[in-house]
């Protein structure tokens, strides 16, 4: 199959500018694409990552994708998927962004060595106020801008005329791609069918048209439950590995929903069609065993943290699994127990009854002894079963933490001051 009818089976296409052209382009000779992300933070999450993936299933085939860093668009704000407006950041903060994002976009797919990252802001940065009026607002009805969702949907509220011109410099970047780099399809989520359709709406008045350019939005993830995709009670799952450790991260693979995972497993790995179908499989006929969900894992981490990152998320699994705490290292420890209920405690020896009433462990003294005596409690993997037990924090873990479970699966953790 070609690279659209991959994209079909893995249900990745949402709307199409012109599917049938699109994919006669594709077939006479290979073309080049972008996507663009703003740098509003330092890190994407894993909903950035879905558009980017596709990039990479492009220059898979063949094709020649470029990643955008907004530095011109980050510093205005895009109003899409917005009730209200953004709060606009210094041109400090979006450069740090900038550079923070380009890095991860490297890292991630800096080993193609057919996809090009470019930044907006080095061909906006020199236009005048006057030549983007002339130049490119006129060519902008007011009418139309105000039709497309992203702006409707803000007519309530209000929209700045800062945020309402964001289409235009949207359309911008994707004239000045298709002009100097002959990109012919921007590629985004649903939110950005808007600004893609007035990209191409601004080429045709410009180059003609005839400029055989397209737009492909993808559709919105959500999960079988209907919340949205890519968030945990901890919030988002971000690239960062200093936001969401590598454990975390693999984790929240590995945990999701059978009724999920093959569509996970279409979207964000490059399994063929047969390899992801077996898994299909074994996820009817053994649900239990989470195959599918242990591939997806390893797959997603892999790609995004590296090979290393998977060893080490698969070691500390089995660890807990086997409830071994000890065989775990300091900074393990803070990966495996990001997110559990933590409190913290001073450095010097503290009685067992005490330390579980501190952590909130049980709601009563009583409860804390009963539960000691029937052997319900472990600290840093050893049962406790002496009420007059005394634990000291310094002898384990470099002294920074101390494990405490209640029955088989629920932690406690004590960061020591």
């Amino acid at each position: 199959m070609d690279i659209l009818e991959d994209l079909q089976w893995r249900g990745a296409i949402n709307q199409e500018t012109d599917a049938e052209g699109l994919a006669k382009e594709i077939a006479d000779h290979k073309i080049a694409l972008y996507c663009g992300t703003d740098p509003t933070g330092d890190s994407m999450h894993i909903g950035h990552l879905i558009p980017f993936m596709i990039l990479e299933r492009f220059a898979r085939y063949g094709h020649h994708p470029y990643i955008l860093i907004g530095g011109a668009t980050g510093s205005i704000g895009d109003p899409s998927g917005r009730k209200s407006e953004r709060q606009l950041q210094t041109m400090e903060q979006v450069h740090h962004n900038e550079v923070a994002l380009t890095k991860q976009m490297k890292k991630l797919f800096g080993r193609n060595s057919d996809i090009t990252i470019v930044n907006n802001y080095d061909w906006t940065k020199d236009v005048s106020l006057l030549d983007f009026l002339r130049d490119y607002g006129k060519l902008f009805n007011v009418n139309t801008m105000l039709a497309k969702d992203v702006v409707a949907s803000r007519l309530d509220q209000g929209i700045s005329f800062t945020e309402f011109t964001y289409q235009i410099l949207q359309a911008f970047d994707f004239y000045h791609l298709y002009k100097n780099h002959h990109v012919q399809l921007e590629i985004g989520g649903s939110d950005q069918w808007g600004n893609i359709t007035a990209g191409t709406d601004l080429i045709h008045r410009l180059a003609g048209p005839d400029a055989k350019v397209f737009g492909l939005t993808i559709p919105l993830m959500v999960k079988a439950d209907g919340t949205k995709f890519g968030k945990t009670a901890g919030g988002a799952v971000w690239l960062d590995p200093e936001k969401t450790s590598t454990y975390e991260f693999y984790q929240f693979w590995f945990n999701q929903d059978d009724r999920d995972v093959i569509k996970y497993l279409k979207y964000f790995t490059f399994l063929d069609k047969d390899q992801i179908d077996a898994l299909a499989e074994k996820v009817k006929a053994e649900p239990w065993k989470r195959e599918a969900q242990k591939v997806l894992a390893e797959q997603v981490t892999e790609f995004v943290h590296g090979k290393e990152a998977v060893e080490n998320a698969e070691r500390i699994s089995a660890i807990l699994f086997k409830g071994n705490v000890q065989k775990l290292s300091t900074a393990e420890v803070a990966q495996a127990f990001n997110g559990v209920p933590t409190s913290e405690i001073s450095n010097t020896p503290i009685n067992i009854v005490d330390l579980i009433m501190e952590l909130g462990v049980d709601k009563s003294k009583r409860q804390s002894r009963e539960d000691v005596t029937n052997g319900a409690i472990t600290v840093n993997g050893v049962k406790v079963t002496d009420v007059e037990t005394e634990i000291n924090p310094a002898d384990n873990f470099d002294g920074k933490y101390v494990i405490v479970r209640r029955g088989k699966k629920k932690h406690f953790l004590a960061k020591v001051k």
